[in-house]
């Protein structure tokens, strides 16, 4: 998408035919169409956790830890109302966006197949993206939870 709207004038990670690869496209516009598809078919109701976890999040002050499949104090309307979550999500997006780039690929492409075809860089990368999953769970979310 970058490269469509123009990236490549400003850097050369954008420069390339991306009409050659119109296959990109459909991929993106199925995942988009088939999450519109499983919204549609999800049955409603409580998101089903274990009461240990639940209770470990409403003690961090998520409220909701169960009736839904993303908290409304990140992903609600009144999360667009507050800076502190507005600039943890575009923090957030920034390094999931980075960490892409610096590994040479995302969680599931290493973890999938890179893993599979016994690559050791992807072991390190997965590694790598464990702990830091768990350093941001056990050491930043809840000091940042009360903020909001």
């Amino acid at each position: 998408m970058c490269s469509i709207a123009g990236a490549g004038k400003l850097s050369d990670y954008f420069r390339f035919n991306w009409k050659a690869q119109t296959w990109n496209l459909v991929f993106v516009g199925g995942t988009i169409a088939g999450g519109a598809i499983a919204r549609f078919l999800m049955q409603p109701g409580p998101v089903v956790l274990n009461p240990n976890t639940a209770l470990a999040l409403r003690e961090m002050g998520i409220e909701d830890a169960g009736s839904s499949f993303a908290p409304a104090l990140f992903f609600g309307p009144e999360a667009w109302n507050h800076p502190l979550a507005l600039l943890t999500l575009l923090a957030g997006g920034m390094l999931v966006g980075f960490g892409t780039r610096w590994a040479n690929g995302c969680t599931s492409g290493h973890a999938i197949s890179g893993l599979s075809s016994l690559q050791w860089p992807s072991l390190i990368a997965v590694v790598g993206f464990f702990i830091g999953g768990l350093m941001v769970s056990h050491l930043i979310l809840p000091g940042l939870i009360p903020l909001l």
